[in-house]
C-alpha cells in the first residue's frame, strides 16, 4: 500500500515518467538493484515504484533520526547502514549484522536496492562505486539459497529540482553473480566493475558540467531533427554523442571546440529570447499543443483553476521556500516532503472550515472545490509553464541559420569519426 501511494505521488510530482528496458517483474527473487544517486530520497522512491516486485532499500543510518521518516523507512523494510563519513570512528564490524540480515534476505528470495556511489551528489558523472553491493551478493551466495542476481537502474532528469519536470528510468541487463569467476575478492572487484559499466551504459555523462550540458544540447538537436522530444530518445542519442566525443578527442580536439562554440552560441540566443530548440526545428510557434489540454478545456478549467490558485497559493510556495535553505541534491526531496505535510493539512483545514462556516449544500460544494481545485490548477499551470514565447519571423529566420551552422559543425565532426 505504501508503494502504491508513493507511485501516485511520483505521478503527481513529475509531469512525465518514461521507462527504458525491462524492470524487475513481480516474481523477481534474490536481486540487488544498483542505481546512480543524484536526487536524494527521490531516487529510491522512483526505483521502488517502477519495479513490480517488493524491494527493500539500503539507506544511511542517519535517515532514521529524521522525524516521520523513520516510520516510512521501517514500513518499506529499509536496512540502515552506518557510513564512515557519518561516523568516522565506527568499528569495522558495525555493519556486520546488517550485512548478515541482507544476505539472509537475498538468499530467502528478497530483493535489495542500493546506491553503490555511497552518497547523493550533483557531479556530471558517476562517483567511484563502493564494493558493498558486490559483497552482499557474495554473502547471499554463501547462504546457499536463491541464486543472487544484480541489475543496474539509471535515473535521468531534465530538471531534477523542479516540480512537474520529467524523469527517465533506465533498466540494464540482469547479471548472475554465479557467472563471475575468480576467488572471492576477484569476484567482488569484477562485479563492482560490471555494475559501473552497466550504469555508465545507461547514463549520459561528462567530465564537467559544461561538457555534459553540451552533450545534452547536441542530443536534443539530433532528437528534435528526428521529431522525437522524449527523454528516451534524448538519452540514447546522448550516449552515442559521448562515445563520439571521446573518439574525436583523441583525433582532433579542435573539432569538438568548434561544435561547442556553435552550439553554445545558438543555445545562448535561444535562452535570451525565451525560446526552445523544438520551435526552431519544427518552424512552429507553439510546441506544447500535443502535450497540453485543448484550448477549450483550458478555458473551461479557468474558474476551478483560479479557485485552486487562490486557495493554495500559500502552501504552493512554502515547500519552495523551505527547499532554498538546503543543498542542490536535496531540493526535490525537501519540496516533496514539505508538500506531503503541508497540502493535506491545508486541504483538511479548508474542508473543515467549509462545513463549519457554511450551511449545506454550500458547505458540500465548497468542500468539493477545496478538494478538486488544486488538481485543476496543476493541470492549468502545466499548460502555462509549457507555453513558449511566440518568435517573430525574423527570430525564426536568424535562429534557423544559427541552428544550421551548429548542425553543420556536428555533421562535420561525425564525418571525421572512424568507420
Amino acid at each position: 500500500m505504501l508503494v502504491s501511494a508513493f507511485r501516485r505521488v511520483m505521478r503527481l510530482y513529475f509531469r512525465d515518467i518514461e521507462r527504458v528496458g525491462t524492470s524487475p517483474g513481480p516474481r523477481t527473487r534474490g536481486r540487488v538493484i544498483v542505481a546512480n544517486h543524484t536526487n536524494a530520497l527521490i531516487d529510491p522512491i522512483l526505483v521502488l515504484t517502477d519495479a513490480a516486485c517488493e524491494i527493500s532499500p539500503v539507506a544511511k543510518s542517519t535517515l532514521w533520526s529524521i522525524p516521520g521518516l523513520r516510520w516510512i523507512l521501517d514500513r518499506a523494510g529499509a536496512v540502515p547502514i552506518v557510513r564512515r563519513k557519518d561516523t568516522p570512528d565506527k568499528d569495522s564490524a558495525a555493519n556486520a549484522s546488517a550485512f548478515e540480515k541482507i544476505a539472509e534476505h537475498l538468499a530467502g528470495g528478497g530483493n535489495i536496492l542500493i546506491f553503490p556511489e555511497g552518497t547523493s551528489h550533483s557531479a556530471p558523472h558517476l562517483a567511484p562505486l563502493r564494493t558493498g553491493a558486490a559483497r552482499m551478493l557474495l554473502a547471499a551466495e554463501q547462504q546457499a539459497g536463491t541464486a543472487p542476481t544484480f541489475q543496474a537502474a539509471g535515473l535521468e532528469f531534465d530538471n531534477r529540482s523542479d516540480f512537474r519536470s520529467r524523469c527517465l528510468v533506465l533498466w540494464g541487463p540482469v547479471r548472475r553473480f554465479a557467472e563471475i569467476p575468480g576467488d572471492p575478492e576477484e569476484r567482488v572487484r569484477a562485479a563492482t566493475a560490471l555494475m559501473k559499466d552497466d550504469l555508465a551504459e545507461l547514463l549520459v555523462e561528462g567530465d564537467t558540467h559544461e561538457e555534459r550540458l553540451r552533450v545534452a544540447r547536441v542530443a536534443e538537436l539530433l532528437a528534435n531533427d528526428d521529431g522525437d522530444g522524449s527523454l528516451e530518445t534524448w538519452s540514447g542519442i546522448g550516449r552515442q554523442v559521448v562515445l563520439a566525443q571521446r573518439a574525436l578527442r583523441d583525433l582532433d580536439a579542435a573539432v569538438i571546440a568548434q561544435v561547442g562554440a556553435h552550439v553554445d552560441r545558438y543555445y545562448g540566443e535561444l535562452e535570451r529570447r525565451g525560446l526552445v530548440d523544438a520551435q526552431i526545428a519544427s518552424g512552429t510557434r507553439d510546441i506544447a499543443a500535443d502535450s497540453t489540454p485543448p484550448r477549450w478545456q483550458q478555458v473551461a478549467l479557468i474558474p476551478l483553476a483560479a479557485a485552486g490558485l487562490a486557495l493554495y497559493a500559500l502552501p504552493y510556495f512554502i515547500p519552495r521556500y523551505i527547499a532554498r535553505k538546503h543543498d542542490d541534491d536535496a531540493v526535490s526531496t525537501v519540496k516533496l516532503g514539505a508538500a506531503l505535510l503541508v497540502y493535506p493539512i491545508w486541504m483538511g483545514g479548508l474542508v473543515v472550515g467549509a462545513f463549519v462556516l457554511l450551511p449545506p449544500p454550500l458547505s458540500i460544494a465548497a468542500a468539493a472545490i477545496a478538494i478538486t481545485s488544486p488538481f485543476a490548477a496543476l493541470r492549468w499551470l502545466d499548460a502555462w509553464y509549457q507555453r513558449r514565447r511566440d518568435p517573430t519571423s525574423d527570430d525564426l529566420a536568424r535562429l534557423a541559420r544559427m541552428r544550421i551552422a551548429a548542425r553543420t559543425a556536428i555533421d562535420e565532426a561525425r564525418s571525421r569519426l572512424p568507420t
